[in-house]
Parts: C-alpha cells; sequence; structure tokens
C-alpha cells in the first residue's frame, strides 16, 4: 500500500449524507484464528441498513478475512454474524446469496470464456428456473425468464456504465471495465448487502472516480455497501461510516470525520506516534 498523506485521509465533508437505518449487519466478537495466530480477534461492530460502511487499515490488518468470515468463506473461531436479524455465522456463501448478501473479490473472478453479459446472467441463477425437465423441453415460462434475466443483466451493465460492452467478450474488456463487471454480477442477484473488496485496486485515477460514481449509485437504490479499499479519498469521500482495523482487532469506528483525527489511526497509517 502506498504512504498515505494527511491529505488522503482527510473527508470530504461535501459528499457525505449520514442516513442512520435499521441494523443490516451485526459482527459481534468475532474471532479467526490460523494456525494459533489470531487473525481476527474480539471484533464487533454494526452496518445500518442503506449505509455506505468501510472497513479500513494497514496491509495484513484483516480486513479480507473479516469478509471472508461475514460471506460464509470462513467458520468463525468465536463470535456470530448476524444479517437481517438471524445468525449466520459460517453459513454457505450460496445460502447467503440466497438471503441477500452478495460480494466481489480482491482478484478478478471473471469468467473469461463468456461474454460480458453472459458473465452478469450467472449472477441471476438464483432467479432462475434450473430444474431439468422444463430445461430438456424448453418450456415457454423458462424462455421468458431467460429473456428477462438477458434484459435484465444489459440493464446492470448499462448501470454500471458498461453497455457499449453488451456484446464484447470478457477477455477483451480493459481491466477497469472487469472491475464494474463484477459490481453488475454481484448485482444481479438482487442483493440487500453488498461487500466490495478492493473494488478500485489497480485503477487509474479516472477509472477510480468510475467506480466511485457506481458505488454512490448503488446505495442510493438502497442497497447497502460494505467497502475494503486503500484508496483513502475514495473512502473518505463516500463513506458514512468506518470501521478501522490493525492486527484484527478494531482500532477505531465513527465517522470519515472521527477517524481520520483518531490519532491511533494516524499512527497506524503514516508511522507516527499515537
Amino acid at each position: 500500500m502506498k504512504m498515505l498523506t494527511g491529505t488522503d485521509i482527510a473527508p470530504d465533508t461535501s459528499t457525505q449524507v449520514r442516513r442512520v437505518g435499521r441494523p443490516i449487519l451485526k459482527v459481534e466478537h468475532l474471532s479467526r484464528e490460523f494456525g494459533g495466530v489470531l487473525a481476527i480477534g474480539d471484533l464487533s461492530f454494526t452496518v445500518a441498513a442503506g449505509d455506505i460502511h468501510s472497513i479500513i487499515g494497514p496491509n495484513g490488518a484483516g480486513k479480507t478475512t473479516l469478509f471472508n468470515l461475514v460471506t460464509g468463506v470462513y467458520k468463525p473461531s468465536g463470535g456470530r454474524v448476524l444479517f437481517d436479524g438471524a445468525d449466520v455465522s459460517g453459513m454457505a456463501p450460496y445460502k447467503l446469496a440466497a438471503r441477500g448478501m452478495s460480494r466481489t473479490f480482491q482478484n478478478l473472478q471473471i469468467f473469461f470464456n463468456m461474454t460480458a453479459l453472459e458473465n452478469v446472467m450467472v449472477g441471476r441463477h438464483l432467479h432462475l428456473n434450473t430444474r431439468l425437465l422444463p430445461a430438456l423441453f424448453r418450456f415457454p415460462s423458462l424462455v421468458r425468464k431467460d429473456r428477462e434475466a438477458r434484459d435484465r443483466a444489459a440493464r446492470l451493465m448499462a448501470d454500471v456504465g458498461l453497455s457499449r460492452y453488451v456484446d464484447a467478450d470478457a477477455a477483451a474488456m480493459p481491466y477497469g471495465a472487469l472491475k464494474r463487471l463484477e459490481i453488475a454480477r454481484a448485482l444481479a442477484s438482487e442483493p440487500k448487502l453488498l461487500l466490495l473488496d478492493e473494488p478500485a485496486a489497480g485503477l487509474n485515477a479516472t477509472e477510480s472516480r468510475e467506480i466511485d460514481e457506481v458505488i454512490k449509485t448503488v446505495a442510493a437504490g438502497g442497497i447497502t455497501v460494505i467497502l475494503v479499499e486503500h484508496d483513502m479519498k475514495m473512502v473518505m469521500g463516500i463513506s458514512h461510516r468506518i470501521t478501522a482495523l490493525n492486527h484484527g482487532r478494531k482500532l477505531a469506528e465513527g465517522t470519515p470525520e472521527e477517524v481520520a483525527t483518531n490519532p491511533e489511526v494516524v499512527a497506524a497509517y503514516l508511522g507516527a506516534a499515537p
């Protein structure tokens, strides 16, 4: 991660509107050990519905491990995760997807042997009829649903600024467009909660601004967003609340203004004495 400056972590108060919604996600005393090493330790925080809630911290702070615990990739060693009021600790990812949780990954997970539109349609599988008999005989209801899925995928691509790539092969798309394609595919499952793991990683300034606008549009549409991102200008500009981690534990939590001026957060990022 690049060295940050005071300007990087200063919040952009002109773009933030704090909205207080009901809790959609609660992490309670969550912990995870790997071979005796504590990756996440006694971590608790709450995400309000409709918010953009960012998770920040230096490399190795436990951000992606936290995402993997919330989304069922890992089972917690202790504590629990509550989603929409239900305990979903260690629940399989496909079951969480059916409940309304979707995510992207730090590294691209694109099907390069498919078109861009087909990639997004993969995200609609929970809403399609996958039974063998209707598929064999191409029942009219199945044909109609497939057509609706294709139309929905095209609209989602337009929503993230990818209209011109609807007929493109995914392998032919630039990296920045592929990042937005992953978000469109995650949105295709119609989630209540969208977790984005470093969506701006590897992007230039223009591409980062495009991702910034996509995230704000998603949240404005009523979908809660949890964001892990090293681009502090983006984080401070779009977040309603921020949880800062260090060595798997909560370092600070609050509004962008509160977190940006927290001495321990400044020390963790800038190497200054707290």
